[in-house]
Order: structure tokens, then sequence, then C-alpha cells
């Protein structure tokens, strides 16, 4: 149990670390490449090394030099480990590797733990099938463990519909450089997460490989390309940004985040745009972002998160701050993220004495007085961060199962306490 101690009118610099969905993709293309890549500044958290854990059983050379890794890459040439690779509850190493591990010769099994079991992949499991990959979930119902009976990515005409992840469309397009023949992958229906595919583009072609678009929702990857090994600096993570921002959103005073490019594809750099119209003063610097809080705006606000569904939680705990009905919508699939994300946050909220509740794609919070509690964070590492921020306001916060920040930015508490000085 960690309890936060309440603050005013903060004044505070942070660093942040390198992000996480980069670290991951550039794990990907440098294991692809031929030879030896640096990534520079990657997250070296509980998923980033659990991916580097799956791609040494699948044949890489990796060695973490401080907050650098070196990967020593297969040039496409995969290892099986004759036994199944265990990942965890990291849900996007589950989806990128259920694409890569067809591009090996054998049977290969992918699982994780009960809770990564429970989101779905039978959406990316059938577009492999479709390209011709003997691809299936174990128990046929779209779930992990996933098994693949690979001989190669053959290439070929895909089509996603209404996905609830981007990561499926990541995961293919990051591995379509080595099938047999060009790939093609057309996204029809809404696209929820869509700065994540300009992510992993942004990362391919960084590596060597064009990535080809007629259209928005199309992308053309040529079976004849290749990642080339190189020297990749890992830009600073949005998503951990977010927590300091929302520090001083509602706190008062001052937070300055380094090593965070305002210019990042991230989506999650969104939520500094978020917090200006609810009040906020935000500045842009070179590699910084600083925000200033103070009285935030009345009455009733909605917002899409679609693009972002990670802010959720900031934006449901910064709702709780101010006069007025927040909306968040365009979210539904974070049912399926380390818990049922609405659920959770709607459960919380009330624990606290905030009025909230779920909608069909999101919730609906309530402003009010919020009173102390011991919060359940239901191994969620975004739950315990945001609640861990209204603690700075609301006296008797106390965060149960704090190591679940480990996930995605294991030196979040020392972060935090730096605020305090």
């Amino acid at each position: 149990m960690k309890r936060i101690e309440t603050m005013r009118n903060i004044d505070a610099t942070v660093r942040i670390p390198g992000s996480k969905s980069f670290t991951q993709r550039a794990l990907v293309a440098a294991f692809l490449a031929e030879g030896g890549s640096l990534l520079r500044n990657a997250l070296l958290s509980e998923d980033s090394i659990g991916l580097m854990e799956a791609l040494k059983d699948l044949g890489a050379e990796i060695r973490i030099e401080g907050v650098d890794v070196g990967v020593t890459g297969r040039g496409g040439r995969l290892r099986n480990p004759g036994r199944s690779i265990f990942l965890g509850d990291n849900g996007t190493a589950m989806r990128f590797l259920t694409s890569l591990v067809s591009l090996g010769e054998g049977e290969y099994t992918l699982t994780g733990t009960e809770r990564l079991c429970l989101r779905p992949i039978g959406a990316l499991v059938d577009a492999l099938r479709s390209l011709g990959v003997d691809a299936r979930s174990a128990g046929g119902d779209g779930f992990p463990p996933v098994v693949l009976n690979a001989e190669g990515l053959p290439g070929g005409q895909v089509v996603f519909k209404d996905i609830v992840s981007s990561q499926f469309v990541s995961s293919l397009m990051m591995c379509a450089p080595y099938a047999r023949k060009e790939t093609v992958i057309t996204l029809e229906g809404p696209v929820r997460s869509y700065p994540y595919l300009e992510m992993t583009r942004e990362v391919m072609e960084a590596f060597g490989v064009p990535v080809h678009q007629d259209r928005p929702n199309r992308f053309r990857i040529s079976g004849r390309e290749r990642y080339r090994n190189r020297e990749y600096p890992v830009g600073g993570d949005a998503s951990s940004a977010s927590y300091f921002f929302l520090a001083a959103a509602i706190c008062g005073g001052r937070v300055r985040v380094e090593n965070l490019n305002p210019g990042t594809r991230q989506g999650d750099i969104g939520f500094a745009a978020v917090l200006e119209k609810l009040g906020c003063r935000v500045i842009r610097g070179e590699n910084w972002v600083e925000v200033w809080g103070g009285d935030l705006n009345r009455g009733e606000y909605a917002f899409d998160l679609g693009n972002m569904p990670d802010m959720v939680p900031g934006l449901a705990v910064l709702a709780t701050r101010r006069f007025g009905l927040t909306l968040i919508r365009n979210v539904g699939h974070l049912r399926f993220k380390e818990s049922d994300r609405l659920q959770a946050l709607a459960t919380e909220l009330c624990r606290v004495g905030i009025h909230a509740r779920e909608t069909d794609d999101g919730l609906a919070v309530e402003g009010g007085p919020a009173k102390g509690a011991a919060i359940e964070t239901y191994k969620d590492h975004r739950m315990a961060m945001s609640f861990a921020i209204l603690g700075l306001v609301v006296p008797g916060i106390a965060i149960r199962n704090p190591g679940c920040v480990g996930k995605s930015f294991p030196d979040f508490w020392e972060k935090l306490g730096g605020l305090y000085r």
C-alpha cells in the first residue's frame, strides 16, 4: 500500500523516460534487421524487458547498457525455441509476435497471464489466415494462447474491419517487408488509436523500410525491403508525461516535463491540448512541455479520446476536480486493457465519492468533493498512476499494489517524490 501525501502550488521539473511504444517497435525492427543496432534512451520497463526476453527466445542477442539497448538482429531468420513463449501481461508483445513468428518455421505457441488470455486477438489471427498463414487461437475463441505452424509470411491483400486495436495492423505492417510478396493492408470502419500506426510507420522508415499510402487507410509494403541496423534514439514517453501534466492541472502551479518533443507522433501528446481546453496554460519548447494549472473551466465538456485511450484515467481524475460534467467518448475498447478500465474507473471514482458511470463507449464523470480511500488498481499501471496524482490534492488516498507501475514507468514513485522538493 502506497500512501500519497498532499501538496499545493506545485513548482517542479521532471525528466521522463523513453517511450514504451517506440521502444517496443524499435526492438522488433532491430531484431529483424541484420547485425547490430543500438536503441538509445530505451524504456526498461516490465513490458519492454519481457519483449526482449521473447526476442532472445527467437534468436536475438540483446545487451542492456544503462538506458541503452544493443540488439544483434537476425535478418528475418527466426529460431524456434521448441516451447511456448510466455509474454506475461504484455498485450503489445502478444500482438507484435503473432505476426513475427509467422516468418519462422515450425510450430510456435504464444501465451501469457490469465488477463492477457482475455484480450482479443481474433482479428489478427483471421488476417494472417487470409494471407495463407496456419494460425489459430488455441481455444478457437479468438483469444490467446495463439498457435502458428509457420512457413513464412506469404503477403497479399488483407482487410481489417472495425478493429478494436491498432496493434493488429502495426503487427502485420512491421513484418510485411519479409513476406514473399507485397502486402496491402486496408482498414475499413473506425480506426481507433490511429497515431500509433503513424508511429509504426516512423520506426519502419527510420530502419530503412518505406511504407506507401495512396490513401490514409491503406498501407502498401514491398516484400523486397529489409530493415537496416542503426543507432536509434527513443523519444520521451508522452503517456508518462501526462501524469505530471495532470499534477500541474489539479494542484495549481507549474510542471515542466523534459525529454519530450511536443511534435511527437505519439497520440497521447494530445492530452496537453485537452488541458488547454479546460483552462490550463501550456508552453511548448524544443524538447520540453510545461503546464501551468489554475482554476479549471466549468460546465459540460465532451472529449473523443479514441486516438489517445490511455489518457482516459488521467482525464477521469481531472474531471473530479472541476465543476461540471465530463463525457469521455469512443473508448469502449478499454474494456480489454490490463483491466476492464472503464468499469475499474467508475468503481474507484465512486469509492472516493465521485458520481461516475460507464456509458456504451466511455465514461460520464461529475466533478465534486472527493474523499480519501484505498484505491484498487486491478494490476493496472495507469489506474495506479492516475489515482496517485489525485492523492496530491485529496487527503487519505492510498494505492494498492503500487508495484504495478513497473509495467510502463518503473521509477514513477521516485519521480512523483521529486515533486515535493
